[in-house]
């Protein structure tokens, strides 16, 4: 077993100095100025002068040509080569969790003191598609040539796998809609700042049955950006900031019984079981066993609600409720803020759309600011612990748990 996802107490923990974000939006500018935006905010919250940043990470995007490819050095160009180190990270939807794995490492390691960590993205109009040219190896390409299956139809599997296990309804995958949006709606950050009314959303016409319009999250450009240092350097600062407790980036095990994005059919599990848990719960079962808490620890979650039906599918991954009764916590009040464990207080995907690389780090910036108290009107009382939850391409996901 891998160290710090065996025996619970292999937790040690970095220290949060700074965020920053671009606004989410469809803005048409250059994704590095996202980046040098949400970079120098993060600086700034620090108290850190760029020329004494030690190591830079970024979290690449596959849609802006080669300087998405290498962005660790774009951002570190775009800010003023001071002789860094540099690491460029992809992962789907986990790039950003990813790069900041890799800062985590490079400070636990001894190798650097403070490190940023920047992920930016300028996305197209419609659907994310798949790169061109004629690829009939590649997944991604061949369930786009063959089945024409856009992500909005992986979306709307799993959520007919809901209804058709649990129950779930029509009300309750729009409800979701509805909390996120009276979240987002004091989000500065956000790009969809309104409320919905259960009626608009089930109103609004229907993309990949059972799902609809405002279920579904939107592409979006935007960026995000944190400062991490180890523990004897925010000491330095005179700083008490929050810390990150445990980040989880496993893989899935074979065999995978539940499909994931963009793999056409599961594997079989004839001669091999099936492991205790699928993919997503085993993300977040790793991050609480390194982070050596549970799930009644916590006091919010931001999760990867590409549609609303798959926040509840996150609820029960993160052991909140027994598996099925997602859409009983909702009904029940619990995740709205004021709730026993609000969720998506940011408003979620559904009010900032998919940044892809920006994502994950957008998650902690935001639980940063919750357990700082500095949300605003959003603001979770008393958060002392929180967590991320995010799935991506081929096997990618992470989780991140944040600490005050």
């Amino acid at each position: 077993m891998a160290p710090g996802f065996g025996s619970g107490d292999m937790s040690h923990p970095i220290a949060i100095l700074g965020v920053g974000m671009h606004p989410w939006g469809k803005w048409g500018h250059n994704f590095v100025e996202y980046g040098v935006k949400a970079a120098r905010d993060a600086l700034a919250d620090a108290g850190v002068p760029w020329q004494d940043i030690d190591f830079v990470a970024g979290a690449n995007t596959m849609r802006c040509g080669y300087p998405g490819y290498v962005s660790g050095a774009t951002f570190a160009q775009a800010l003023g080569w001071s002789g860094a180190r540099i690491a460029s990270c992809y992962a789907a939807c986990a790039s950003g969790s990813q790069a900041l794995d890799t800062a985590r490492a490079q400070i636990l390691a001894g190798l650097a003191d403070v490190v940023l960590v920047v992920g930016a993205d300028t996305t197209p109009k419609g659907f994310l598609a798949p790169q061109k040219g004629d690829r009939p190896d590649d997944p991604d390409w061949l369930r786009f040539r063959l089945h024409g299956a856009t992500n909005p139809v992986y979306f709307a599997l799993h959520a007919r796998r809901r209804v058709e296990l649990y129950g779930t309804t029509d009300e309750d995958i729009a409800e979701v809609r509805v909390k996120n949006g009276k979240n987002g709606l004091h989000n500065p950050n956000a790009r969809y700042r309104k409320e919905f009314t259960l009626e608009e959303v089930l109103e609004s016409p229907v993309v990949s049955d059972p799902l609809r319009l405002y279920e579904i999250c939107a592409t979006s450009d935007g960026g995000a950006a944190i400062v991490v240092a180890s523990m004897d350097y925010a000491k330095r600062l005179q700083k008490k900031p929050v810390t990150i407790e445990a980040i989880s980036t496993i893989t899935p095990t074979f065999p995978s019984t539940q499909l994931e994005m963009p793999d056409l059919a599961t594997d079989s599990a004839a001669s091999v079981p099936a492991p205790d848990m699928n993919f997503q719960p085993a993300i977040i079962d790793a991050a609480y066993r390194e982070a050596g808490i549970g799930p009644d620890d916590l006091s919010l979650a931001e999760v990867y609600d590409l549609s609303t039906s798959m926040e509840l599918d996150w609820y029960e991954s993160l052991q909140l409720c027994p598996v099925g009764d997602g859409q009983k916590l909702l009904r029940d009040g619990e995740t709205y803020i004021g709730g026993r464990i609000p969720v998506n207080a940011s408003g979620g995907l559904s009010c900032f759309g998919e940044a892809v690389p920006a994502q994950a780090l957008a998650q902690v910036c935001e639980l940063t600011w919750q357990l700082r108290g500095e949300a605003g009107e959003r603001q979770v009382e008393n958060a002392t612990h929180g967590i991320t939850a995010n799935v991506g391409l081929f096997g990618h996901g992470s989780s991140v748990i944040v600490k005050r």
